[in-house]
């Protein structure tokens, strides 16, 4: 499993969670959510107290990564495979992104 912040502007939006390599969950931060004034992280994802889920990384999120011969390029340099969309993500999207939004990994804790 692997998970990730969903950043807008600084404030956390909610988080995103890959258990394997075919199911993702999208949850909103019940900040975000109890605060009218925020809005949706995108129009495919209305503000919900539901769990999101897809069995292939969200359009939104997906949309994010570089296409073509930059993506090629990226995978190379950060030595993670050019499916690995998560991992890509985790990486590139923390800083490296048009808009508002970012995604930052959540480390795991090992007790």
């Amino acid at each position: 499993m692997r998970a990730a912040k969903v950043i807008r502007n600084g404030e956390k939006v909610g988080t995103l969670v890959q258990h394997d390599k075919t199911s993702y969950e999208f949850t909103y931060d019940d900040a975000w959510y109890d605060n009218p004034d925020k809005p949706p992280v995108s129009l495919t994802m209305p503000k919900s107290k539901k769990e999101y889920k897809s069995d292939h990384l969200f359009p939104f999120f997906f949309n994010m990564l570089s296409e073509g011969v930059n993506r090629k390029l990226q995978a190379r340099q950060l030595k993670i495979d050019e499916e690995d969309y998560f991992g890509l993500l985790l990486e590139i999207a923390q800083s490296d992104t048009i808009g508002a939004i970012t995604v930052r990994p959540i480390e795991e804790t090992k007790q």
